[in-house]
């Protein structure tokens, strides 16, 4: 059943969490967004909403659920959503907060990658009000003809004048043609689609705002509204989310894991998350601001509920309050968990090494980084030493961060 609010809430609750960059614009788009709900609602249809996601990787991550979160909004609502799995735009890339060209992924490989995506986008997205579409079913089948007529609605000038392009340009960094055309890619995407709204993080300003409304009013169609959200920052609270950084917070993994992620996040950043990946009304999240502004409500136990708010979507109630004891009962009663996984450490193993081996770090470089940072503790005593060789007479608790635990116990040689 449709969430049933006045014209006013609806707005308000659809721009929620929304970043133009420029207030006229968001202004513009607020209206726009009123007017044709009004001539949907008299014309007996729903609007009909879309975003694309690239497959670029085959793990979703929370960053990729805001757009989601704002479609379910709209389909509460009882509009129409198309979920869209970007096969063919995966090829190219966007370019938009890139500062070089994106590695080309062969087809085999994002279709592999899209394998999981639908059912990673269900646990926010309703299953049986949701569309998927293919980007690669329309794509694939435009011709060199085609291409040409769709190029001629832009300039060089326009795409030079993105920040990333023009950045790579003044440093005399090479671009390639193929990466103009992933704006006109995802252009038509609205086209085909016939939308009246898409979704995007402010990084797809250009790619929503200029190429899709220009080419839907070019070749007939009424332009899109432009729904552009926010970017996520990672658990480090200042850059976007991003597994390649490892600030991200994944959807595969425990309840447990996602509870600790979140409370790691900074307060200075929980506002971002209320408005962007969480359930609550615009009015709970300014009841929420003011009580952190009075002070009546204390950073740690708002913090807390937006933990446990996350975690709740993804694993439900239970396994939230479940996280919440564990998270207590390791981190504010410094206790170590019961299910350490175990180690056989061989004589000799550096530090570093020790971490990349037994699964704790990727990386040496993310293993040093991390012991820079003051996050490894062995048996509670901060390591400074990456090169520091672990000598064992008895199993010791190496920690890594807040939330990953290994229990090294002395191998034989």
């Amino acid at each position: 059943m449709a969430q049933k609010l006045n014209l006013d809430e609806q707005v308000a609750l659809l721009m929620q969490g929304t970043d133009y960059g420029d207030e006229n614009l968001k202004q513009a788009m607020a209206n726009e967004l009123r007017e044709r709900i009004i001539a949907r609602e008299k014309e007996g249809r729903p609007l009909r909403v879309y975003c694309g996601f690239d497959p670029r990787t085959s793990d979703l991550h929370l960053g990729h659920t805001v757009p989601m979160r704002k479609m379910r909004q709209f389909q509460k609502l009882g509009h129409d959503v198309t979920f869209v799995i970007g096969r063919f735009t995966s090829l190219v890339g966007d370019p938009s907060d890139m500062d070089k060209v994106r590695a080309q992924l062969s087809l085999e490989q994002a279709m592999a990658n899209a394998e999981t995506y639908a059912q990673q986008a269900y646990k926010i997205l309703d299953p049986e009000k949701t569309k998927i579409e293919y980007n690669d079913t329309w794509l694939s089948k435009l011709t060199f003809e085609d291409l040409i007529g769709l190029a001629s609605n832009f300039t060089i000038q326009q795409f030079l004048s993105r920040e990333a392009f023009r950045k790579r340009w003044d440093s005399e960094d090479a671009i390639y043609l193929h990466e103009f055309f992933y704006a006109i890619m995802q252009g038509y995407d609205a086209y085909h689609l016939k939308t009246d709204v898409q979704i995007g993080g402010s990084d797809q300003l250009f790619n929503i705002v200029t190429a899709a409304r220009k080419l839907m009013e070019a070749m007939g169609e009424k332009p899109n509204i432009a729904i552009i959200h926010g970017i996520l920052p990672g658990t480090d609270g200042v850059v976007k989310m991003s597994k390649s950084l490892g600030n991200h917070i994944p959807l595969n993994t425990s309840a447990e894991d996602m509870y600790g992620k979140v409370m790691s996040v900074p307060d200075i950043a929980m506002g971002a998350y209320f408005r962007l990946v969480t359930r609550l009304t615009p009015n709970e999240i300014s009841a929420i601001d003011e009580g952190m502004s009075s002070g009546s409500m204390h950073p740690r136990d708002v913090k807390m509920r937006l933990a446990r708010e996350i975690v709740t979507v993804y694993y439900g109630e239970d396994d939230a309050e479940r996280a919440e004891v564990a998270f207590q009962r390791i981190f504010q009663q410094q206790a170590f968990p019961t299910d350490i996984p175990e180690f056989d450490l061989m004589p000799g193993k550096s530090l570093v090494e020790t971490m990349v081996e037994s699964g704790m770090v990727e990386s040496k470089s993310e293993a040093r980084r991390l012991i820079r940072q003051h996050g490894v503790r062995l048996d509670g005593e901060v390591m400074d030493d990456p090169n520091a060789e672990l000598v064992l007479v008895k199993p010791l608790v190496l920690q890594v961060g807040k939330r990953r635990f290994r229990r090294l116990i002395p191998a034989k040689k």
